[in-house]
């Protein structure tokens, strides 16, 4: 994240909350029910932040914590909704266009099948923000900015990696079908990888079948020795299927959450790119904001980025302390 962008958010929330010492979301706070310094009032913004998540995503989670602490820091009403399936995300984006919403912050996994509605917003005069995924269309759709990482940057940083620890033949594990962005990372990984890399599709929403299926695939190839995992949770199913399949097989992954901050300080999880989901919600309910109260355009027509970042065992400990809080 560019650090001289980062120092001016915080000058802008800094000021913010010297006015208004905001604490609930759309909600008034008094020296004797909030600890603020006198009576204020809800700036009366609405953002709708709508997601391709699915259900139990613990990165999701955190994307949704980012976003509704915003909107609490700033005294603006945010709803989180979300769901995999781009015809009924598309909704979901219809239904806050029709509720008047003053902006959107959307996550594009499926940038076509959502085109249809983010256009509909911009054409009503409604500010889109994407997040996540659909850096690669969010100007030609008319969004004000992309808050998230490069795939394609975050991809090849890993594939170097990997292979400079030693790995020659890997799994890059795909938890979403249709996910461009995933695809992206493991192409990108797959290209800047010295040895061979296949995907796994896997189904994100089970768990115990993601353990399966890895630990099915180690088994019948015991000259894998590295599985790349993309979100936080699939590189612990990873690691179980390591352990249950006597493979030797390294466990890398993008994502964190604290599970995977302590098995990275144990040596069972080699590294954790983070992307940092809680600064995409919190920033994007944050552009909208500056959009509504200052006409302001964060990012100059170019995606902010949100990662990546390496986390390893000589850092985890430094990042423990803010996973547990669920906010990494």
């Amino acid at each position: 994240m560019n650090k001289r962008l980062l120092g001016g958010l915080g000058l802008a929330v800094s000021a913010v909350l010297l006015l208004s010492a905001c604490s609930g979301t759309g909600q008034e706070t008094t020296d004797g029910d909030g600890g603020g310094t006198g009576d204020t009032e809800s700036k009366g913004f609405t953002y709708a932040v709508v997601t391709h998540s699915a259900p139990g995503d613990s990165f999701w989670d955190r994307v949704k914590s980012g976003a509704e602490q915003a909107g609490s820091d700033y005294g603006v009403d945010v709803t989180y909704n979300s769901d995999p399936d781009p015809a009924k995300q598309s909704q979901l984006i219809d239904n806050a266009i029709a509720q008047g919403v003053d902006g959107i912050v959307v996550s594009m996994a499926n940038p076509d099948g959502v085109k249809d509605s983010v256009e509909r917003a911009v054409e009503a005069g409604i500010p889109v923000v994407t997040i996540n995924s659909g850096l690669e269309k969010f100007k030609e759709f008319g969004a004000i900015t992309h808050i998230g990482q490069s795939e394609s940057i975050a991809g090849a940083a890993v594939g170097e990696r990997l292979g400079a620890e030693g790995a020659t033949k890997a799994l890059c594990v795909i938890q979403e079908a249709g996910n461009i962005g995933l695809e992206e990372r493991c192409a990108a990984a797959a290209e800047a990888f010295s040895g061979s890399m296949e995907n796994l599709q896997v189904d994100g929403t089970n768990d115990a079948e993601v353990k399966a299926t890895i630990k099915s695939k180690l088994q019948a190839d015991p000259s894998i020795d590295a599985v790349l995992t993309l979100g936080g949770q699939y590189a612990i199913d990873a690691v179980g299927a390591v352990d249950e399949s006597g493979s030797s097989a390294q466990v890398a992954t993008f994502d964190l959450s604290e599970d995977v901050v302590s098995a990275i300080e144990a040596g069972s999880i080699l590294f954790a790119v983070d992307q940092q989901p809680y600064v995409q919600g919190f920033l994007g309910v944050t552009a909208l904001y500056l959009k509504s109260l200052n006409g302001n355009d964060i990012g100059g027509g170019q995606p902010v980025y949100s990662g990546p970042a390496f986390v390893t065992k000589d850092n985890a400990a430094e990042v423990a302390e803010f996973a547990k809080n669920g906010t990494r």
